[in-house]
């Protein structure tokens, strides 16, 4: 037996306190702070420590039991025959190499059959039922000894308190896991937040605390579910005895809810070709799964195999790349949206997560780097979800250091200097220099070319893309200084595209004031609000100059949105490029009077339906809105007119029998020109 090294005695001695440490946090807390794959990693080097220097696998190892104690709280039930766990197999290649030792095992050269099945993450629960009643539930505890939860899975609408059937066994002990929905896991964190009380980190330590709660009417009122998975003790001649698969299948028949993803496949293409349909799957089924089971199918093949110290020779869970590590935060980063919203960003030390590297990862905004007490220097838990944006979980503060620093918005942007603000009841803060803010450059000339603004047919995402990377155009006044030569020589603009691109650029200089306003993208002014300021104030001008207290005396302007377009219209650079359009030719008709009670079609009512000859329906509907009137989506006794055109639906049908006035389109044209 080799001497064991001071260095590897002392490490084995760390490595025992830490997985002690987790387990105890794990498994009586409910309150993890390691990440399963650094549970995993620190594990299986005390695995390999022991087997190296066998005098270190002392009988106290964390490797030789499963779990933790049970919480003293909780009558303590001995398992008749142990809840062991399984080895784990984290890549292809552990799986080829189980596959293999069930072959050497069994001593045959073909296939196996295996039943395989998802690795549900929650909390492992052993239910016995005496004469087909429920008599006793206990949780796994260290896999020999758990606590009698009962009274608390009785609570449980998942679990059945008598077995279907005429006849059923006198005794059965099913294995299975308790855990909670995705659904429920969302509701129970809204109702936690609402109430101002902690909220779970993930599905698996929501199920497990409401299960061990010493009150089963917490229990109660928590949305748990249950799986069997499998089988302890019984008696009885109907429990079949050939198969696991075949076990399962009965397990259902007695009423025990069993997972409808279970297979039987044959051989390593088999647990292959499992793997990957699960991990494909994963984030659209209801629960939370964190890997598959692989059984051998045959249980007589089974008892040929056995155990080894802590787990079966005939099982091993396949885990998924882990969607959750722990690394350190080396810096927080501001960043400013399409939008203008500004979004820290945790800057990590590299970590693999799901196979892909992170190096960042959203921390949402300031409220929640409170809320999760984030520092730059902490060590914290890192998620990552599929395609989902990498999201920081949560800080283990045991590990914070001294120097660790907080974190604070800054009061500029950090991309163009304008001032930040938040407003009341918001959580995101905002650059609010609007069209001068490069990182909001791309979205607002989006914005501005919309069909609802300017109009600017052509004006898409890729083109925008490549005038903003080539620096042709750094706000919306920049697309009126265009020239072909410049446009023909993008990617995918030739000279004939060039000229239709400037032909609907110039085509937009003659607008409405109320497009131009609502094309300027100010923050809570949709189509409707730019309709009522022009109408207000008739020219631009005066809407410029107007303060909060003059803004909402405007119908339906509040102090929000008043706020919004005061502090749009007070940056400097918004005024300017304001200026430099009108300079450019952007124009519109003059005379749009002060005061939404003067235009003609004030205060009436008008209902669109069937094709006009010559209007679009959002032509015709500007126009009326232009001078006033309103375009509503029904008719009532309220419509004033319904203007028909070819094939009209049943709204003109409703017109007549309420005597509603129609017109066409050549008596809209007219009403609209002031003539009867």
């Amino acid at each position: 037996m080799p001497q064991v090294p001071k260095s590897v005695a002392a490490r084995a001695v760390r490595l025992r306190k830490e997985i002690e440490r987790a387990n105890f946090r794990y498994y009586v807390l409910d309150a993890p702070t390691l990440p399963d794959a650094e549970y995993d990693r620190l594990f299986r080097e005390l695995q390999d420590l022991e087997s190296r220097y066998p005098a270190l696998a002392t009988p106290d190892s964390p490797t030789s039991r499963v779990g933790a104690a049970p919480l003293t709280e909780f009558a303590q039930v001995a398992h008749a025959t142990p809840m062991l766990s399984l080895k784990n197999a984290l890549s292809e290649a552990e799986v080829v190499a189980f596959d293999r030792r069930v072959r050497e095992g069994l001593e045959g050269d073909g296939e196996v059959e295996y039943a395989v099945e998802p690795k549900f993450d929650g909390l492992a629960v052993s239910l016995t039922y005496e004469r087909g009643a429920f008599a006793m539930g206990a949780t796994r505890g260290d896999g020999y000894t758990g606590e009698d939860v009962s009274a608390n899975l009785r609570t449980l609408r998942a679990l059945p308190l008598r077995l279907r059937g005429d006849e059923v066994p006198g005794l059965l002990e099913v294995r299975g896991e308790v855990m909670m929905l995705k659904r429920d896991f969302e509701a129970l964190n809204r109702e936690q937040h609402a109430k101002g009380d902690r909220e779970f980190a993930n599905p698996r330590n929501a199920a497990a605390g409401s299960l061990r709660q010493l009150d089963s009417r917490v229990t109660a009122s928590r949305r748990l579910t249950l799986f069997a998975y499998g089988l302890g003790r019984f008696t009885g001649a109907g429990v079949p005895r050939d198969r696991h698969s075949r076990q399962l299948d009965y397990l259902e028949e007695l009423g025990l809810p069993v997972s409808r993803e279970r297979r039987v496949v044959r051989g390593v293409n088999g647990l292959r070709g499992y793997y990957h349909d699960m991990e494909r799957r994963r984030a659209s089924l209801p629960f939370q799964i964190d890997g598959v089971v692989y059984k051998v199918d045959a249980l007589r093949r089974q008892d040929q195999l056995g155990y080894v110290s802590r787990a079966p020779r005939f099982a091993v869970a396949h885990k998924f790349p882990p969607e959750e590590e722990m690394t350190q935060v080396l810096g927080i980063d501001v960043q400013v949206g399409r939008t203008g919203a500004l979004t820290p960003v945790a800057r990590l030390a590299p970590v693999s997560v799901g196979g892909v590297t992170v190096t960042n990862a959203t921390l949402h905004n300031e409220d929640e780097v409170r809320r999760k007490d984030v520092h730059i220097g902490d060590t914290v838990i890192v998620r990552r979800a599929g395609d989902v944006i990498p999201e920081v979980v949560g800080v283990v503060r045991e590990r914070r250091p001294k120097h660790a620093r907080a974190f604070h918005m800054p009061a500029q942007c950090p991309v163009c200097g304008s001032r930040v603000e938040r407003g009341e009841d918001e959580a995101i803060a905002r650059c609010t220099a609007g069209l001068y803010c490069p990182a909001q450059r791309k979205q607002a000339l989006l914005h501005f070319a919309s069909r609802r603004a300017m109009d600017i047919e052509g004006l898409g995402d890729k083109l925008v893309d490549q005038l903003v990377d080539h620096g042709l155009v750094e706000n919306p006044a920049g697309l009126y200084r265009l020239d072909a030569k410049t446009l023909a020589g993008l990617e995918r603009m030739g000279g004939k595209s060039a000229l239709n691109l400037l032909e609907a650029i110039a085509k937009s200089r003659d607008t409405t004031l109320a497009r131009f306003i609502f094309a300027l993208g100010i923050r809570n002014v949709g189509e409707a609000t730019a309709r009522d300021l022009a109408r207000y104030f008739g020219e631009l001008d005066a809407l410029l100059e107007a303060d909060e207290q003059a803004l909402q005396q405007v119908s339906e302007v509040g102090p929000v949105v008043a706020a919004s377009v005061a502090r749009f219209f007070r940056e400097p650079h918004n005024r300017d490029i304001v200026k430099q359009m009108r300079k450019l030719g952007v124009r519109w008709p003059a005379g749009e009077t002060r005061g939404a009670a003067r235009l003609p079609l004030a205060g009436k009512t008008f209902v669109l339906t069937g094709t006009l000859p010559h209007l679009a329906r959002d032509e015709a509907k500007e126009k009326i809105e232009t001078r006033g009137g309103k375009v509503a989506g029904s008719v009532s006794r309220k419509t004033d007119y319904v203007v028909v055109g070819a094939d009209p639906g049943s709204k003109y049908d409703q017109a007549r029998s309420l005597g509603v006035a129609l017109l066409d389109e050549e008596g809209l044209i007219n009403l609209l020109s002031g003539k009867d």
